[in-house]
């Protein structure tokens, strides 16, 4: 049974940093992209970073570049997201997602093909 197991999330002051972890199990975690992404109150889920199976490619929105850094143990199966310089706009529940695909996902089939969710962790960011 495929398991991502998602972690860390809590309530920060703005400016404060978080690091969010997701442990996954069941499947071949390095054959594997890693992508989180964030769906706050009102709004569509939105893809905020990813990192391809090796780890040696990552891609951010936009609005978190500089500021989030995707990582991932593939010894521990897990991948990582540290916050930093939070705002209050960043508040949203995380996902992290698993599939097959390269680093950029827009020919992945996701009709036909394997990919798992997390079950989300909740970041607050007060002003």
């Amino acid at each position: 049974q495929e398991h991502l197991v998602g972690s860390g999330g809590g309530v920060v002051h703005s400016g404060g940093s978080l690091r969010l972890s997701c442990a996954a199990s069941g499947f071949t975690f390095s054959s594997f992209a890693m992508r989180w992404y964030r769906q706050a109150p009102g709004k569509e889920r939105e893809l905020v970073a990813a990192i391809s199976k090796g780890g040696g490619r990552t891609n951010y929105a936009d609005s978190v570049k500089g500021r989030f850094t995707i990582s991932r143990d593939n010894a521990k199966n897990t991948v990582y997201l540290q916050m930093n310089s939070l705002k209050p706009e960043d508040t949203a529940v995380y996902y992290c997602k698993a599939d097959p695909a390269g680093l950029y996902d827009g020919d992945y089939d996701y009709s036909s093909g394997p990919y798992y969710w997390g079950q989300g962790t909740q970041v607050t960011v007060s002003s």
